[in-house]
C-alpha cells in the first residue's frame, strides 16, 4: 500500500474503535424537523467569511442560525461576532437572538455537541485539518475552496468525511450558478460533439518584494495561524491587514501570494474552473493523465507563487485541456461539432433565444443554448434558488449530498496541484488518477505531501484516529 494514500481498510478499522458520531442532532431530523434550525458555527472570520459564508447563510435564518465564531486573531474574531449579532438584531431584534459564542480555538468548539455544522473560511493551509477534526466531531461542513494544501491531505480528507458520513460542500459556487450548470449539461449530452480541447484563462498574482520582520501583533496567534507549516518570521503581508481601519483590515491578504500557504492563482481560481471542466466531462473522480507545464516563479521577494503560466494537460477521454494567465477568464468546450464559452457574470435566457449574445454563455451557434432536454438525457444536480449556502443547509435537513461533494472537490484541486507539480518540475508529468501517484517518478512523488509541523497537521491527526 503507498504511503501517500490513507489505507481504506485500516481506517475502517479504526473508524469501528473510535465509533465516530452517526446520529443526527434531533434539530436536523425527527418529528419537529421542518421547525428547527441547523446551528452554525465559523471558523476563521476573515475577508471571504464576511463577503461569502456570513451572508450567504444569514439570509436562510429559517433554516440554519449562526451560533459561534472562532478565529487566531482576537480583533477578527470580535468583528465577526458584532457582524453577526448586528445583522440578528437588525432582523429580529435585539432581544431576537442569544449572542455568539467566541473561541480562538476551533477544537475547543468542536466539543460544543449543540454545534450541527461548520463554515470553514481559512487560508489554504488550514483547510483540510480542520475539516477532518470536524468530521471526526460530527459536523456538517463547508469549506472555501481549493479543498486542501497537498494531495495527500486531500485524499486524507475526502476519505474521512465519506466514511464519517458528514454532509460536505466545497465552496466551489459555480455549480449553483444555473448558466454554468446549463453548459455542463451541453457539453455531457453531446451539442458540441465529443470534446477535443478545453482553455481555462485564470489571472496571475504580480511578485512583492522582501518584508522586514515584524512584532507579532497581540492579537494573534500567530503559531497556530502558522499551523503545521514551517515556522518563519511575521511580517504582516505574509499574513493579512491588521489595519485600524475595518474596510481596509478585511482587503486582499498576503498569504495568498506565498508558497507556504497555497499554490497561487492555480489552485486559487483554477480550482473553479478545473471543477466546471470536470462536472462538464464527467470526470469528476478522475484526473488528468499526462501533464505538462512551465510557469515563472519570483527569484527573490516575499510573495513567490507563480506568475505568468502555461499548463497542458490531457484526459483519458482524448480531451486536453490548457491553462493560461492569457487566455480571457473563463472556459471555452471546443468539440466536434462546435463550442461553448462560459464565465461569470450575467446571463438572460431570454435574450439568447432573442439572438442576443451573451457574455456569460456564449456557443458556435446560439441554437445549441437552446436545444432544451429530452427525459433520457442528463440533468445534473440544481442548488435550490441557484443558492450554494442552501444547497448546503437543505443537504443536512435532507441527509444528501449537495452539489460540491468532497470527492469531486478533492479531484478539482488535485488537478490543479498535478499542474503545480509539473510548474515546479518543468516536465512532463504522468499521473495515474486511481492510485493518485505519479508514473515511475519519485521526484513528483515528493510534491504530493509536505512536512508537517508538530503538534498541527492532518498526519497527527490521522494518526491519533488509527490509534483508536
Amino acid at each position: 500500500m503507498s504511503p501517500d494514500r490513507l489505507s481504506r481498510r485500516g481506517f475502517a478499522k479504526a473508524a469501528a474503535t473510535l465509533a465516530f458520531p452517526a446520529i443526527v442532532p434531533s434539530r436536523v431530523l425527527g418529528k419537529s424537523a421542518p421547525s428547527n434550525l441547523i446551528q452554525v458555527a465559523q471558523i476563521g472570520c476573515g475577508r471571504i467569511a464576511r463577503s461569502m459564508e456570513f451572508p450567504g447563510i444569514l439570509k436562510h435564518s429559517g433554516i440554519a442560525r449562526y451560533v459561534a465564531v472562532c478565529d487566531v486573531d482576537t480583533i477578527r474574531l470580535q468583528d465577526g461576532k458584532e457582524f453577526l449579532e448586528r445583522a440578528y438584531a437588525a432582523k429580529f431584534g435585539s432581544n431576537g437572538y442569544a449572542s455568539i459564542k467566541t473561541y480562538r480555538d476551533y477544537r475547543e468548539m468542536l466539543e460544543d455537541k449543540s454545534i450541527d455544522a461548520v463554515a470553514i473560511s481559512t487560508p489554504d493551509h488550514w483547510h483540510a485539518q480542520p475539516a477532518i477534526e470536524a468530521a471526526l466531531a460530527g459536523k456538517d461542513i463547508f469549506l472555501q475552496k481549493p479543498a486542501s494544501l497537498t494531495i495527500r491531505e486531500g485524499r486524507q480528507m475526502a476519505d474521512i468525511v465519506k466514511q464519517t458520513g458528514r454532509i460536505f460542500q466545497l465552496g466551489s459556487q459555480q455549480r449553483s450558478d444555473a448558466h454554468f450548470r446549463l453548459a455542463c449539461e451541453l457539453v455531457r449530452n453531446g451539442r458540441i460533439g465529443k470534446v477535443k480541447e478545453i482553455y481555462i484563462g485564470l489571472p496571475e498574482d504580480p511578485p512583492g518584494e522582501e518584508e522586514p520582520e515584524m512584532p507579532v501583533p497581540p492579537n494573534l496567534d500567530y503559531d497556530m495561524w502558522l499551523g503545521s507549516t514551517p515556522y518563519v518570521y511575521y511580517t504582516e503581508k505574509r499574513v493579512h491587514p491588521q489595519s485600524s481601519d475595518p474596510k481596509l483590515r478585511y482587503d486582499r491578504p498576503g498569504w495568498l501570494r506565498c508558497e507556504q500557504f497555497g499554490a497561487g492563482m492555480i489552485t486559487g481560481w483554477g480550482t473553479h474552473h478545473i471543477d466546471t471542466v470536470h462536472w462538464a466531462m464527467g470526470t469528476e473522480h478522475t484526473g488528468p493523465i499526462e501533464v505538462t507545464a512551465s510557469a515563472e516563479f519570483p527569484k527573490k521577494g516575499l510573495w513567490d507563487v507563480h506568475g505568468p503560466y502555461h499548463v497542458r494537460a490531457r484526459y483519458a477521454n482524448g480531451a486536453v485541456m490548457y491553462i493560461s494567465e492569457k487566455y480571457p477568464n473563463g472556459i471555452r468546450f471546443i468539440g466536434e461539432e462546435g463550442w461553448i464559452w462560459v464565465t461569470r457574470g450575467r446571463y438572460n435566457p431570454a435574450e439568447v433565444a432573442a439572438g442576443i449574445r451573451s457574455q456569460a454563455l456564449d456557443a458556435s451557434d446560439l441554437r445549441i443554448l437552446t436545444s432544451g432536454f429530452k427525459p433520457h438525457e442528463t440533468r445534473l444536480h440544481a442548488s435550490p434558488q441557484n443558492d450554494h449556502h442552501l444547497d448546503w443547509l437543505m443537504g443536512i435537513r435532507n441527509r444528501t449530498q449537495p452539489v460540491a461533494p468532497v470527492e469531486a472537490g478533492h479531484r478539482s484541486c488535485s488537478a490543479c496541484l498535478i499542474a503545480w507539480a509539473a510548474m515546479k518540475l518543468k516536465r512532463t508529468l504522468t499521473w495515474d488518477p486511481e492510485r493518485e501517484r505519479f508514473v515511475n517518478d519519485d521526484e513528483a512523488n515528493a510534491l504530493l505531501s509536505r512536512k508537517q509541523r508538530a503538534p498541527y497537521g492532518t498526519d497527527a491527526v490521522i494518526a491519533r484516529v488509527q490509534r483508536g
